[in-house]
């Protein structure tokens, strides 16, 4: 006969503070009051020197001395920050790591990966710290300022034209095939490059008439002449590009498009930890020499509430959705 087992409530009480001292316990979440009691690591999806690691960069200090403790940045790029991106959505929910949350993992690879096996809305959103607006561009060949105009010169080519994407998948691609649908433009061929600078050499050199990226990207081009704005999808008139007429203003409502990053964090993140992230953020975004630098990149300043973050990050995830199954958009396509 088996020989029974019992333990007592004394016994299980002693068990616990073995276990404790052992250090074989399960530790418990940070709570609002003890945290942060270590570094934060923010991780970034991407390698260094893209818009993503700028944006985390650049509100780094801040975000050190609003928490009173260091924020280590962890580059852990691949795949189109998918990588980075599902690391921190099944990392510990304890306020010690967070997200450079960027546009493309949180609102368009999940329609455009077929391999992605995570729901980046299963995040908390926190708040954004930039948003870049893309440029629509015609080459100086062109003779269009506005989309009146552009849409006028491409309807009477009576032919397929081309335009370049930084990627196949990319905001700019789904932001151009946007365009052309609500404008009822036919179809165009878009040529895929390995990133945006071998795009905009071609472009610039009359390969195609017709091209959009951040504003980030298109800015020297811009600036130099040697590419026309012609619409610009921010809310306002983008300071330093005055003279290019925002989406809104040429009757396209509801057409603010941009390239965000903003902080996130894994589900079950205690609120108040939360709360205090979107307080500092809003700390690092206040100083006059961060938001500079930001405008200097040709982005917006964020800010702002944690709600007002996460809606946008559901509004885009549903519209960038319904562009890429309507025109068949794969990150291979």
């Amino acid at each position: 006969m088996p020989t029974s087992c019992t333990i007592s409530r004394r016994g299980l009480l002693g068990l616990g503070t073995t276990l404790a001292a052992t250090g074989l316990a399960a530790p418990r979440l940070a709570t609002a009051e003890t945290w942060p009691s270590r570094p934060i690591t923010l991780v970034v999806g991407y390698p260094p020197g893209g818009q993503t690691d700028f944006a985390a960069r650049i509100v780094q200090p801040g975000l050190a001395r609003a928490l009173g403790q260091s924020v280590v940045i962890e580059n852990r790029g691949g795949a189109g920050g998918n990588i980075g991106t599902e690391a921190v959505i099944r990392a510990r929910p304890d306020g010690y790591t967070l997200l450079a949350a960027n546009s493309s993992p949180m609102v368009i690879n999940p329609h455009t990966f077929p391999a992605v096996n995570f729901n980046p809305l299963d995040l908390r959103n926190i708040g954004m710290i930039l948003d870049a607006p893309l440029a629509f561009c015609a080459h100086p060949s062109v003779e269009a300022t506005d989309v009146r105009a552009m849409t006028a010169w491409i309807q009477a080519q009576g032919r397929m034209l081309d335009y370049g994407i930084p990627a196949a998948g990319s905001l700019p691609h789904l932001a151009m095939e946007l365009l052309r649908s609500r404008l009822g433009l036919p179809e165009m061929q878009n040529i895929p490059y390995r990133g945006s600078g071998p795009a905009l050499l071609d472009f610039i050199a009359g390969r195609f008439p017709i091209m959009t990226d951040s504003l980030s990207v298109m800015a020297p081009a811009l600036r130099a002449g040697q590419v026309r704005g012609f619409m610009m999808t921010s809310a306002a008139r983008v300071p330093g590009f005055e003279t290019i007429p925002t989406a809104g203003e040429q009757g396209l409502e509801d057409f603010v498009v941009g390239a965000w990053t903003g902080i996130s964090a894994p589900a079950g993140t205690p609120p108040a930890i939360l709360a205090r992230v979107n307080a500092a953020l809003e700390e690092a975004l206040a100083d006059t020499t961060v938001r500079d630098r930001i405008m200097a990149q040709g982005a917006v300043p964020g800010g702002g509430t944690a709600a007002a973050f996460d809606a946008r990050v559901r509004a885009d995830h549903a519209r960038w959705g319904a562009v890429a199954r309507a025109n068949g958009i794969t990150s291979g396509s």
